[in-house]
């Protein structure tokens, strides 16, 4: 399915752009972080709009749980933190509910 592929890149450019944000206000670093973080979370946008959902709504919740499960790897991945197994669980649930509006029939 290449809307989980969309998804994933969507996802990483928005953290990466809303992480570029928190470097610059929580990080005290140079506000020229905030440049490429707007192209990013102006590339995630774009991103979210190539996916093959029917409805916008439909394509934000289904967003939503795939954003989690991308934020898990990049606390482990960028902040070398282990997600925990409450991090875990969590997002597992949210995979559940995002399969449910994703593959349950309609009509």
């Amino acid at each position: 399915m290449k809307s989980l592929f969309f998804y994933c890149i969507a996802a990483f450019a928005e953290i990466a752009g809303c992480f570029s944000f928190w470097v610059w206000a929580r990080l005290g670093k140079s506000p020229l972080w905030l440049v490429p973080g707007m192209a990013s979370l102006a590339f995630f946008a774009l991103m979210l709009t190539l996916v093959e959902v029917d409805l916008a709504g439909r394509a934000y919740a289904v967003y939503g749980g795939i954003y989690i499960l991308c934020s898990l790897f990049w606390l482990w991945i960028v902040e070398n933190t282990r997600p925990d197994r409450w991090d875990i669980l969590g997002m597992l649930i949210c995979l559940a509910g995002v399969s449910i509006i994703l593959f349950m029939p309609r009509g």
